[in-house]
């Protein structure tokens, strides 16, 4: 991964946060939606893009993953240096990898939930039951 690749997967990570707390803000500040049913689309259609680039890093993570343990346990029955530079340099990879698709991860958990607050705020009957807080003749119990 070069430097760039690094600082851009930073700026995604950035990126995701911005706009939740720009969604955030826009939802404390707004009163009402002149169109709520259009908000809710365009959250979902970020909502999707966010999903798959989690699932693509995931899938990327999982992979750095299977071949970091795969050298370790080459190293472990032949113990070379070669092998353990290369176990080092995986691990120095695997761990940015890993932040990465939890910030990712995370984000996207945030955004189901501004969701489901944009759907309980305009009272939208099409959201599963269980996805709607107190107050609305549902029992939510905290897990313990």
């Amino acid at each position: 991964m070069e430097k760039n690749d690094l600082k851009e997967a930073k700026d995604m990570g950035k990126k995701l946060k911005d706009y939740i707390e720009s969604l955030r803000s826009f939802l404390e500040n707004t009163s009402g939606l002149s169109d709520p049913e259009g908000f809710k689309r365009e959250l979902i259609r970020e909502i999707q893009f966010w999903q798959h680039e989690r699932f693509i890093h995931l899938i990327v993570t999982f992979m750095f993953a299977i071949i970091t343990v795969a050298v370790l346990l080459v190293m472990i029955f032949k113990p070379m240096i070669p092998l353990f530079l290369l176990f080092v340099l995986l691990l120095c990879l695997l761990v940015p990898y890993i932040t990465h698709y939890f910030v990712l991860e995370n984000g996207v958990q945030t955004l189901y939930v501004i969701y489901e607050e944009v759907c309980r705020r305009y009272m939208d009957k099409s959201v599963p039951a269980a996805c709607l807080p107190e107050g609305y003749g549902i029992k939510i119990e905290k897990l313990k």
